[in-house]
């Protein structure tokens, strides 16, 4: 199911009749973007360095392992967060699939290779 619209993929979606499958490495990279979070975890991390540097033994390593756990937590999230976006919202819907970040397919018929797969060379 190539050419799809948003309509019929949140009805198709909804009553079982597509499967959805998710490029995570893209996705990640997607969602990263879209939360800008390289822009978010430097400030963090250099809260961080400040808060330890000023005495706050505890609290600054403590920012410092949010600042790199946190972005990975979201980005190993990603396909779900997207896909629910996806179902919210067209445009999020066109950028994921026009990116191949996300592939709408129906269950008889089977999804292309990954890119990276022995079958694709």
């Amino acid at each position: 199911m190539n050419t799809i619209n948003h309509a019929a993929f949140v009805s198709a979606y909804r009553a079982g009749r597509v499967t959805v499958q998710f490029d995570s490495k893209l996705a990640a990279r997607f969602l990263s973007a879209r939360l800008l979070l390289p822009l978010m975890t430097l400030p963090v991390l250099g809260a961080g360095v400040a808060l330890a540097l000023l005495g706050w033994l505890w609290t600054g390593p403590a920012v410092i392992a949010a600042g790199i756990i946190v972005p990975r937590l979201i980005k190993n999230g990603a396909p779900h967060f997207l896909l629910t976006q996806a179902l919210e919202d067209e445009t999020v819907f066109n950028e994921l699939v026009a990116g191949a970040v996300m592939r709408v397919y129906e269950p008889s018929t089977p999804p292309d290779p990954p890119v990276d797969s022995p079958a694709h060379n």
